[in-house]
């Protein structure tokens, strides 16, 4: 078996990203964070795990823990390499909130999702991520170590 095919049937590393990239982070609020200690997705989600870790880090940076909600589905999205920060917002707007719940998605429900968000936000099809594309997403999503 080639390296190529060892690769494959192995799981996915979860993807780190730089926290100034995760969509909707104001430059406040990433500084914020990275003044905190957390410079990256999973540190993100390594620091915060319970409602008290939540609540202490809204309070840390002043903001709601909304946002630090909304922060949290977003880096957890981003974990699915294929997804990242170019479209883990477009999976939160459609409804997915999690990586986990990318995985055990079908298909045809996950496009009809993100076709209804298209048409009702931009009033067309055409911007629509394929059905391959899909399909892959959902593919990472369910190789990742969750």
């Amino acid at each position: 078996m080639g390296t190529a095919q060892r690769t494959r049937h192995s799981a996915l590393q979860p993807a780190d990203w730089n926290i100034a990239q995760l969509p909707g982070l104001s430059n406040e609020d990433s500084d914020r964070l990275i003044n905190s200690g957390i410079h990256t997705t999973l540190q993100l989600l390594e620091a915060i795990k319970t409602v008290p870790e939540k609540q202490a880090l809204a309070a840390q940076i002043q903001v709601h823990i909304q946002h630090v909600n909304k922060w949290l589905a977003l880096a957890d999205l981003a974990r699915v390499p294929i997804v990242g920060c170019q479209y883990c917002g477009l999976l939160l707007h459609a409804g997915v909130s999690s990586a986990t719940q990318l995985a055990q998605m079908s298909l045809p429900r996950l496009h009809q999702q993100i076709l209804k968000l298209h048409v009702s936000t931009f009033q067309n099809q055409g911007h629509c991520p394929s059905l391959d594309e899909l399909a892959n997403w959902i593919r990472q999503a369910r190789s990742l170590n969750l």
